[in-house]
């Protein structure tokens, strides 16, 4: 969890998933229109990940849509936090979670159109 979401935020992101990606694998990463999502001098795109931007406007293509739905509904709604670290330790808890349950992942990004292909 980072207090913040920016550029250097990001960086350190793609970096974490760029160490996750399998040595024969190439990651591609959707991406909507947010500030620190566009490419540009200070991103650090790693060379085992490639960006796709979004069309604007369409969360139906973004499947973390869904991730982001799925947990505000089954561990973050209807409660109200006292403190920061309480949000943070929701957060943290609801991702961890979720993190145990593959299939409901799959479940919920699932998309037709985006198939793990096989050269």
């Amino acid at each position: 969890m980072l207090p913040e979401v920016n550029i250097e935020a990001m960086n350190l992101h793609l970096a974490e998933i760029s160490r996750k990606v399998s040595p024969d694998a190439h990651a591609v990463l959707l991406l909507d229109g947010a500030g620190w999502h566009t490419p540009g001098d200070r991103l650090q795109v790693p060379d085992n990940i490639s960006l796709l931007q979004l069309p604007s406007y369409s969360p139906e293509l973004n499947p973390v849509e869904n991730v982001w739905q799925y947990l505000k509904q089954n561990f973050l709604s209807n409660r109200v936090f006292d403190t920061y670290d309480t949000i943070l330790d929701a957060c943290c808890h609801a991702w961890n979670a979720l993190m145990t349950l593959p299939d409901r992942i799959r479940s919920i990004t699932e998309r037709e159109w985006a198939k793990t292909v096989r050269a």
